[in-house]
């Protein structure tokens, strides 16, 4: 086909991508060299998936006729090597819908998700990244794959901090909290029923460190996000020493399962890292 292309006066970018798009075809393989060939193997291997899981043809155990694991394995390798910003959950359902057949659309992409996400696991695993890493990043439904990758970089960082231990210890604490919760948790914090010295101080440093966390992840410098949230360390174990969460008084208890929620939710929008 390149030569064909070459022969027939295609421009070298088309026909280095009709060559490369097959790319990678094995373990160890390279990727395409140019964007258009990336681009297409993309496609072309998404296509191919998509195809096969609408008419049914899960590969199951050791057989995988279609080579889609393969497929995955590429995709997944050329979103990451050239650092593409994809949401790969869209690209599913592009091509998903491509297809004019009536099935049951929504339950195959979500299989093709976790058929991808399954190939994704494995790679990081032969990488040496620890699988609570990956679940802590996997848990927050991240579809940009480089994305994806610089969080678990962060993660991988923030476990080597003194303070990592006792955060995970207590953002999994507070999980367990609020899963047992029945009773819809205000969105917002009232500082009038904080009562206490201990939730007082906790809420004054969640203030103080809200902006910078907000202002790194919106530059997606995780790193730097979960540092500024490790400074939280003090403050939260003072509040699991002195406070009493599920109180008496509903008000109370309410407000400061809302301040533990809010807590968790600046440390998700990185990972969960109750997981680590």
């Amino acid at each position: 086909g390149r030569h064909y292309a070459k022969n027939d006066g295609e421009p070298e970018a088309t026909c280095v991508a009709i060559d490369e798009h097959y790319k990678p075809r094995y373990a160890g393989d390279s990727i395409p060299s140019n964007d258009l060939g990336s681009i297409i193997s993309i496609a072309d291997k998404l296509d191919s998936i998509a195809g096969i899981f609408a008419i049914g043809l899960l590969p199951t155990g050791d057989k995988d006729p279609y080579g889609l694991r393969r497929a995955a394995l590429g995709i997944i390798r050329i979103l990451l090597e050239k650092e593409y910003p994809l949401n790969l959950k869209e690209m599913i359902t592009f091509a998903i819908d491509q297809i004019p057949q009536e099935f049951d659309k929504p339950k195959t992409v979500g299989q093709i998700e976790q058929f991808i996400f399954d190939r994704l696991r494995n790679y990081y695993t032969e990488k040496g990244i620890a699988a609570d890493l990956f679940d802590a990043v996997n848990a927050c439904n991240v579809y940009n794959l480089t994305d994806f990758a610089l969080r678990i970089e962060a993660c991988g960082e923030f476990q080597k901090l003194p303070e990592a231990e006792s955060l995970s210890a207590a953002n999994k604490r507070v999980r367990n909290i609020l899963k047992k919760t029945e009773t819809a948790i205000p969105s917002t914090i009232d500082q009038s029923l904080l009562s206490d010295s201990a939730e007082q101080a906790l809420y004054t440093k969640l203030q103080s460190v809200h902006d910078l966390v907000e202002n790194e992840i919106a530059s997606t410098n995780y790193n730097q996000a979960l540092k500024h949230l490790a400074g939280l360390r003090n403050e939260v174990d003072l509040f699991f020493d002195e406070v009493m969460v599920m109180c008496d008084d509903e008000k109370i208890k309410l407000n400061r399962l809302a301040l533990l929620k809010t807590m968790a939710d600046m440390f998700m929008k990185t990972a969960d890292i109750s997981r680590l």
